[in-house]
């Protein structure tokens, strides 16, 4: 579902704030794969998302997503193959519009909008049923301003705006690290069920080894723009935060392991 072939970027090349952000990133998902993304600052974990995501241009190498290569296209025209949660609640939803009116936005991604737009019946029902997987009872205050939500009720809608039309790829790029221990783990619950429910290829950048190693079925730890761990099957499932950060020292160029990393 995903390939991306020896990617390089680097940002600023030529001057004194030159940093080699990806280094050769090879990687491959299979459809269904749900793959945790872990490492220190400035491994390269986001800087791969947004690479995917078509946020910036790649210095070389393919990306392609179901066997079409969108290396270089733009990111508007990726939009229609990708799901993406942020780490910012307040990003992916638009806060003046009602709860539905969100979901509709969500529901049209990539398609064709008229003047006229309004959201039918049918449609209503279906942005119910759906809220009803969040457990929040958001599906009764769907004429309700998202702003008045609360972070975690947020996220969540954002979660399920973002695979309300199945995408071939859903990215999170840390979108619990804004969150509340307890709200977190509401909304990590959240994804397993959606992602699960919709056998969703999926990719989660963390900095937290406990939800690196308990989500997903592979683990990836990067380190100086390139992917230093791969991790998957009974070997995760055997996995303690112990283990990685033996191995994370072992394969590392540093041998160091960020604070932020540590302290999660």
């Amino acid at each position: 579902m995903l390939k991306i072939e020896n990617i390089f970027k680097t940002f600023n090349p030529g001057t004194v704030t030159e940093k080699k952000a990806l280094c050769g990133v090879d990687l491959t998902l299979n459809e269904g794969d749900f793959v945790t993304v872990i490492g220190g600052n400035g491994a390269g974990k986001s800087t791969t998302l947004n690479a995917v995501a078509g946020v910036f241009p790649v210095d070389s190498g393919r990306i392609l997503i179901d066997g079409t290569d969108v290396t270089d296209m733009p990111e508007y025209k990726r939009a229609a193959f990708i799901g993406r949660v942020f780490q910012d609640p307040m990003t992916g939803t638009a806060a003046t519009m009602q709860i539905e009116e969100n979901m509709a936005l969500a529901l049209r991604r990539g398609k064709k909008r008229g003047f006229r737009w309004f959201i039918t019946k049918e449609e209503r029902e279906q942005f119910r049923e759906a809220l009803k997987i969040l457990d929040l009872g958001l599906e009764e205050r769907m004429n309700a301003k998202v702003g008045l939500l609360s972070g975690g009720q947020r996220q969540a809608l954002t979660l399920l705006m973002a695979t309300l039309q199945k995408p071939k790829l859903l990215l999170l790029d840390e979108h619990t690290a804004a969150l509340d221990p307890k709200t977190a783990a509401k909304v990590l619950e959240t994804t397993d069920r959606i992602v699960a429910q919709n056998r969703l290829t999926t990719m989660m950048v963390t900095h937290n080894m406990r939800d690196a190693i308990a989500h997903g079925n592979r683990l990836i730890m990067m380190d100086g723009g390139k992917i230093v761990l791969d991790i998957s099957g009974e070997d995760k499932k055997k996995l303690t935060v112990e283990d990685l950060l033996h191995r994370f020292e072992k394969v590392s160029t540093s041998g160091e392991v960020s604070d932020k990393l540590l302290l999660s």
